[in-house]
Formats: structure tokens, sequence, C-alpha cells
């Protein structure tokens, strides 16, 4: 019997998107190796990211991956933000019951967004996709833990 190929969500913040299109570069590429159906989107900023991943997650997918960048300024609008966006995820992961892989940089200055996009501290949108496909696995798992408990 053929097992049905996986389908994930990539949602991508256009806002500092020469950031984010790293990060969506290094999660399509691990989600390409492991060869999972993938929707991908693009959106205007952070704040979106909660809606779209909503969106995906009603069309099907199994999990996502939330890609943005949110760099602090000179007000605090950055602390709002990055509330919202998490607070946002968090809160869809517990409704839908499914992952949402967080690769939404939260850094002080473009530098250290430069080295979580594929710099020296490696590239979080791949670390993120790579964090769905892990729980998307590890949901199935307990799924079927509890099926076999429940016919014994």
């Amino acid at each position: 019997m053929k097992r049905k190929k996986v389908r994930v969500g990539v949602v991508t913040a256009r806002f500092n998107s020469e950031i984010t299109e790293k990060l969506e570069e290094g999660a399509l590429s691990f989600l390409e190796e492991n060869e999972v159906e993938i929707l991908s989107v693009k959106i205007p900023g952070a704040v979106e990211i909660p809606l779209a991943c909503q969106a995906l997650l009603d069309a099907g997918c199994a999990g996502v991956v939330a890609l943005g960048c949110v760099i602090r300024g000179e007000t605090s609008h950055y602390d709002y933000v990055c509330t919202s966006v998490e607070r946002g995820v968090t809160q869809l992961m517990l409704d839908y019951k499914k992952p949402i892989g967080f690769g939404v940089l939260t850094t002080e200055n473009d530098d250290q967004a430069m080295d979580r996009a594929g710099g020296k501290h490696g590239n979080k949108g791949a670390e993120a996709a790579q964090v769905t496909l892990e729980m998307i696995g590890l949901l199935e798992d307990i799924k079927k833990f509890s099926a076999k408990k429940k016919t014994k």
C-alpha cells in the first residue's frame, strides 16, 4: 500500500525580504529533499502569519512552516509584532493539533538576522521545516499508539 504524500504549507512574510527569502530557500530545499507536497504562500508581513497558517491548515496541510523576520527598531512596535505572531501561531497549533514550525526571526539587528538565514548560525528556515516534519511524524505515531491501546 502506497503511503499518501504529506502536504506541508510554507508561509513567508515579504517584509525584510532579503532575510525571509533565504529562510524560504532553506525550508523549501529541506522539504523538497523529503519529498513532501508543498503549498507555499507569501504574505505582506509577520503579523499576517497566523491567518495564513490557519488558511493552509484549513486547506488540508498536515503542518506549516512559518517564516518571517522582525528586527528591533526604535519603538515598541517590535514587541507587539513578536507577541502577536507567537501567540497566534501557538494558539493555532493547540486548536488544530497540528505543528507549525516557528521560523520567525526576532533579532536586534540585520547582522543577527543574516547569521540565522544561512550564516554562521545556520538556516532557521530549514530548521523550522525539519521541526514541522518531525512533529507531523510524532503526532502520527502517537495516534497509532493510541488506536492500538483502544483495540486491546
